[in-house]
């Protein structure tokens, strides 16, 4: 009631609140480029559902596919070599085909900026390996992970999640204290938070922030000194990467999330419209409610997207498992394939999946209240009102070395329940020792699948109170959820399917789309010239 008293009576926006909202008033959304480059609309259909179907192969968070399609991009195009000149025009009608960018929105100087950009990782990289300079990570992988980020930031003219992120930082960095380390790393540790669990970076983009962090823009001048002293920043940025506490950080931003994401669809859609907004305080709740009430849809589409994504991932490979890891094993071991067993490790994990999704619930009115409450704090208050602090310690305090060992032996025993009321039922079922190992591999990856899932679903949720069963599924559950994102973060880098159609079959594809087209644009040539 205090928080609407505030608003009523016309106080102040916060410092944080107002530098965000004037951003906005100010930016300009790019429009389509009247002079842009053109796609044939046949040739963009059929390159836009190959790219469906190739990226339900490769599990991401939809925030990085693109960036993931032009890093798969550069890796094609660049393998026999090449520079920005004979790279960039390809890279970015790629990209028009499969409508990673509406048609038209990419102009030629676009592509010679891009084309520039390419020649200066390739100068970066050329410099490196005469210099054989060791940086611990596979070299070319970092090139294409920045160069692929670079380019993504740099076309995608739209700055809202640079200055949310900024805004979201800010504001939660006071909350989060470590108490044996310096306030330098706490504050790197909530920006890589605050970037992947708001702006949904991943690893490439990470890096990338922090990249121009340490050195600066790469830029022709910048290069030398860039190079001079890469092993140094990169081995910061590792370790600034791996620190031991990021996860516990990551959890706790996104539990700070909701509000800030209902605020950001309020400002993407008023934009100069925002301030004038807030001051109506009717409007201002009704237009939370509104936007809360349709995120709440959206979540629901979006979920049902992320189990398609899944199930499609699990069932590619899980015949390539299926029919060659578990049949070889029981045409050498039983002397013939049983098809009951591979059937049912074939169906069987796709459908689980399909049954806990239906599980997964959306917010309540509640819920809305809450946010609500919670965007009125970050507005008008310079310390708004959030959970309690994040207090954490980056050396383990000494524990109870009773405490200790009954915690460790309790996470064993229900390692060993789980996973071994799984083994019993196969048995009984008759599941040879192959069968069972890929049946439970793909359990626990599901899981994991699930699990993120149900985050995405809970995105926009304000944790009122804990469920009496939640701490009786995590006991369960936790073990086999652990040991799933372990083997999905495996199973990504080995998956074969990938690597095939990358290199043996989009090659291929693509030269046919870039021949149709050109074919299609003689026909319209001719077709013109009959006047």
């Amino acid at each position: 009631m205090d928080q609407q008293a505030n608003l009523s009576s016309g106080v102040a926006l916060s410092k944080l609140a107002n530098f965000l909202i004037t951003s906005f008033e100010k930016e300009e959304i790019k429009n389509q480029t009247k002079h842009g480059i053109n796609v044939n609309r046949f040739v963009s259909e059929i390159a836009t559902w190959y790219e469906k179907f190739r990226n339900a192969m490769d599990y991401r968070e939809e925030e990085v596919v693109r960036r993931a399609a032009i890093e798969r991009i550069l890796k094609r195009r660049l393998l026999f070599g090449g520079n920005g000149e004979k790279i960039a025009s390809p890279l970015m009608r790629e990209l028009l085909w499969a409508r990673y960018f509406p048609d038209s929105s990419i102009s030629e100087e676009d592509v010679k900026k891009v084309a520039h950009t390419i020649d200066l990782y390739l100068a970066l990289r050329t410099e490196l390996i005469s210099r054989e300079i060791n940086i611990g990570v596979k070299l070319d992988t970092l090139i294409y992970q920045l160069l692929s980020s670079h380019l993504e930031i740099m076309l995608n003219k739209n700055k809202d999640i640079e200055f949310i992120s900024n805004f979201i930082f800010h504001i939660l960095k006071p909350h989060i204290v470590i108490k044996d380390d310096t306030e330098e790393n706490r504050d790197v540790q909530v920006f890589i938070a605050v970037r992947r669990a708001f702006a949904k970076d991943d690893l490439a983009f990470l890096r990338f922030h922090l990249f121009e962090q340490y050195f600066g823009k790469l830029t022709e001048s910048s290069l030398p000194k860039i190079v001079a002293n890469f092993q140094k920043g990169q081995r910061e940025i590792a370790r600034q990467i791996n620190y031991p506490l990021k996860e516990r950080i990551i959890s706790y931003v996104k539990k700070q999330l909701p509000a800030f994401l209902i605020f950001t669809e309020i400002l993407r859609k008023q934009r100069a419209g925002t301030r004038s907004l807030i001051k109506n305080l009717p409007e201002f709740q009704n237009a939370v409610f509104t936007v809360s009430e349709a995120r709440y849809k959206t979540i629901s589409s979006k979920v049902r997207r992320a189990i398609i994504r899944s199930v499609i991932f699990i069932l590619l490979t899980k015949f390539i498992f299926a029919f060659t890891v578990e049949a070889t094993y029981d045409n050498i071991f039983l002397g013939k394939i049983a098809w009951d067993s591979l059937i049912i490790n074939v169906v069987a994990p796709p459908i689980l999946m399909v049954i806990a999704s239906l599980f997964i619930r959306t917010p309540d009115r509640n819920n809305t209240k809450r946010i609500y409450d919670r965007i009125n704090s970050i507005l008008f208050i310079d310390d708004p009102e959030l959970d309690r602090k994040l207090t954490i310690n980056l050396k383990p305090e000494n524990k109870h070395p009773i405490l200790n060992f009954t915690f460790t032996s309790l996470w064993w025993i229900a390692f060993i329940l789980s996973f071994g009321l799984i083994t019993f039922i196969l048995s009984k079922l008759h599941f040879s020792i192959a069968s069972q190992g890929i049946f439970i591999f793909f359990v626990a990856i599901i899981s994991f699948f699930t699990y993120r899932i149900s985050q995405t679903a809970r995105s926009y949720t304000i944790p009122f109170r804990q469920s009496f069963f939640v701490p009786i599924l995590d006991f369960l559950f936790m073990p086999i959820i652990r040991v799933g994102r372990r083997f999905t973060e495996g199973l990504v880098q080995i998956n074969i399917l990938i690597y095939l159609f990358d290199y043996l079959i989009e090659t291929p594809f693509k030269e046919i789309f870039g021949f149709l087209e050109q074919w299609f644009f003689f026909l319209q040539t001719k077709r013109e010239e009959l006047g």
